[in-house]
C-alpha cells in the first residue's frame, strides 16, 4: 500500500493494484456556493494531476469532497463511486461511469472491494459517506472518513485508517470536524496499525470570515499522547503534501 496526501482531503490511495484518487481538489480555488468572502483557499501553484487513474473516489457532494474544476481536469470515462450527492456531480460534470453507494453497499473492481460507511450528516436528508477499502487476496484494510464521524459498526482490526486528529470549531457550532476525542475513540474500537491525519491545511492558504472564526483545537502530539495513555500502538504518519509513503503492515506480511 502506498499513500500520497495532495494537502486538504486529497489522497492518492495505491491498493489492490489500482490507483484511487480520494476526495480531489488539485487546481483553482476552493470556495463554497462561489461565496469566497466567507472562505477561500489557495495555493501558490496547482497539483500536478496524478496520471494513470483507476478509480475517482468521493466521499461528500461539496466543493472540498468533489471539487467541480478538479474533476472537469480528468478523463470522464474513469469510473467514478460516491455518495449519491457527489454522484450528482459527478454525473453533471460528464462522467460515464458512476455509482452511488449509500452506507452499508458495497462495489468491487477487480481484488479491490470499497464500502460505504456511514458519514456525516450535511443538512436534512444529506448522508454523506465513510469508505472501507479492502484488497480482497490479503484482507488488508483501509477506512477513510474525513470530519471525524464514525459509526458504532465498524469491526476491529482495521489496518490503515485516514481521519482527522483534530478539531476544527467555530463558536456557538461546536466541532465541524472532530478527530481530537473521536479520533482516539475509533482507534480503541478498530485496533489500527497505522493512523494518518486529514483535513489539514498542507501548502494551502486560507481566508474569508469562515476562517477567522475557526479554531483548531489538539494537536497530533496530543493524539499521540492519548493513544499511549489508552494502551495502544497505532502509529500515527504525518505526510507532508506529495510525498508517496510506503505503508508497511508487518502482521500482514507475516500473514503471507
Amino acid at each position: 500500500m502506498f499513500l500520497t496526501w495532495l494537502d486538504s482531503n486529497s489522497w492518492l490511495i495505491e491498493l489492490a493494484g489500482k490507483r484511487i484518487l480520494l476526495d480531489p481538489w488539485l487546481v483553482g480555488e476552493l470556495v463554497f456556493g462561489n461565496l469566497g468572502w466567507l472562505f477561500k483557499g489557495t495555493r501558490s501553484k496547482d497539483r500536478p494531476i496524478p496520471d494513470n487513474i483507476d478509480l475517482i473516489l468521493l466521499s461528500q457532494g461539496i466543493e472540498d469532497h468533489a471539487h467541480p474544476k478538479t474533476l472537469k481536469k480528468l478523463d470522464r470515462s474513469i469510473p467514478v463511486v460516491g455518495s449519491p450527492s457527489a454522484a450528482k456531480v459527478a454525473q453533471a460534470i460528464g462522467f460515464t461511469s458512476i455509482t452511488a453507494l449509500k452506507p452499508g453497499e458495497s462495489w468491487t473492481l477487480d481484488q479491490l472491494q470499497i464500502q460505504a460507511t456511514l458519514g456525516s450528516q450535511l443538512g436534512p436528508g444529506t448522508q454523506e459517506n465513510g469508505y472501507l477499502l479492502t484488497e480482497l487476496s490479503t484482507g488488508t484494510t483501509l477506512y477513510y472518513e474525513p470530519h471525524g464521524s464514525h459509526p458504532k459498526n465498524l469491526k476491529a482490526p482495521i489496518d490503515v485508517v485516514i481521519t482527522p486528529l483534530i478539531d476544527l470549531a467555530l463558536p456557538l457550532v461546536g466541532a465541524i470536524i472532530k478527530g481530537a476525542e473521536s479520533g482516539v475513540n475509533l482507534a480503541q474500537q478498530v485496533r489500527p496499525q497505522v493512523i494518518l491525519p486529514t483535513a489539514a491545511g498542507g501548502d494551502i492558504q486560507f481566508e474569508g470570515i469562515l476562517n477567522s472564526l475557526l479554531k483548531a483545537i489538539g494537536t497530533v502530539d496530543q493524539f499521540r499522547a492519548k493513544l499511549a495513555q489508552a494502551n495502544l500502538s497505532t502509529t500515527v504518519i504525518e505526510p507532508k503534501p506529495g510525498d508517496r509513503i510506503e505503508i508497511l503492515l508487518p502482521s500482514k506480511e507475516v500473514a503471507s
